[in-house]
């Protein structure tokens, strides 16, 4: 199943394909006794995307039987042994993805000539996503950062490896991270590709970074480019060749201090909108101001839902059931000030105090 979205694979997801793209949604739970409905749910939820295509006119018979043989494919790859919070199916004529999010999403089917993204957009901001860059003097490794875990990203050309003949012989029992290693010209020269990969990959896809090594490693990191001085250091060495669990281990103290700092400066800009009048509050009003592309800054409480629908002039609360309900109104919001240029922040519950879940801060 899919985890990472990267800007590339956003705009994959986007892009326009032949009707119908099929989009099912089903929330899922993590543990029992809840995970016991996730079968019945996902057998349901496709059994009403082929009844739906089915339906449509506007999709052949033999249209239908090409997605319906993605939809099958891609349920036989869905692991609900390991679900998270929310799983997306995609189909369409000649293709099939199957994503795992840790927020939950609404039980849905949607026809369209594009994937639905935005339960996957607002899943990844709530994330925090964050990059966690290994180094040492012959392995520099990327991790992808976010949900309280990390995994190896092979992107930018990462994990970037110096082969062995590049070292003195007299090293090569060394584990290489002494400081006359890092002296050495083919070792800097190295981290210096390191440097531009990472340079690279942060203009491509934006978020906080985390760098560990030996501290030797670190200076010499620091000293042969820019990188090192827009991330956080840890000096701590292995981590290159480690797991997940322990580069996570070691960079989570780090990660929650950022994040609490985060919080702090959401807060406070949202009290300095305020005295500005540059300020919005509640669904209602945040909406109508994404739509303006008028907010700057966007915070959501991390479980804030509502249900609501349009009258025409405003979003009024509805239940789940009306039938013009729009269930996931608050992950539209945060796809919207995205592509409008906002930062998007998801803060603790209870952060935003009377703003009622979601707050923004206003460009004008």
């Amino acid at each position: 199943m899919e985890h990472a979205l990267s800007p590339a694979t956003l705009a994959e997801l986007r892009r326009p394909r032949p009707y119908p793209a099929v989009s099912v949604l089903t929330p899922t739970h993590r543990r029992e006794p809840d995970n016991a409905q996730d079968p019945v749910r996902l057998r349901n939820v496709v059994a009403e995307a082929k009844k739906q295509m089915e339906a449509d006119p506007a999709v052949t018979r033999e249209r239908r039987a090409e997605v319906v043989s993605q939809l099958d494919q891609a349920v036989t790859e869905v692991d609900l042994a390991h679900s998270e919070d929310g799983l997306v199916i995609f189909a369409a004529p000649g293709e099939h993805q199957v994503w795992s999010l840790a927020r939950s999403v609404p039980e849905r089917v949607v026809l369209s000539d594009t994937f639905l993204t935005r339960n996957l957009v607002s899943a990844q901001a709530a994330e925090r996503p964050f990059w966690v860059l290994s180094v040492s003097a012959d392995r520099v490794t990327l991790w992808n950062g976010g949900g309280e875990r990390v995994r190896a990203a092979a992107v930018g050309g990462f994990p970037l490896v110096r082969e062995p003949e590049n070292f003195d012989p007299e090293r090569q029992e060394q584990i290489g991270d002494t400081p006359s290693t890092f002296r050495d010209e083919r070792t800097r020269a190295f981290l210096r590709d390191a440097d531009t990969a990472m340079d690279a990959v942060l203009r491509g896809s934006p978020r906080p970074l985390f760098v560990t090594g030996e501290t030797a490693a670190l200076a010499a990191f620091e000293e042969v480019g820019q990188v090192a001085r827009r991330g956080v250091q840890l000096p701590h060495g292995g981590l290159a060749q480690g797991t997940p669990d322990a580069v996570w281990q070691a960079v989570r103290p780090a990660v929650e201090r950022e994040a609490a700092r985060g919080v702090e400066r959401v807060t406070g800009e949202l009290e300095a909108a305020r005295g500005r009048k540059e300020f919005a509050a509640g669904v209602d009003e945040v909406w109508r101001n994404a739509r303006e592309a008028r907010v700057r800054l966007l915070a959501v409480e991390e479980n804030f839902r509502v249900t609501v629908r349009d009258d025409g002039d405003h979003l009024i609360p509805a239940e789940g059931g009306d039938l013009d309900s729009r269930e996931d109104i608050v992950d539209e919001i945060v796809e919207t000030c995205l592509e409008t240029g906002a930062d998007v922040r998801f803060v603790p519950d209870g952060t935003l105090g009377d703003a009622r879940g979601i707050a923004g801060v206003l460009r004008y």
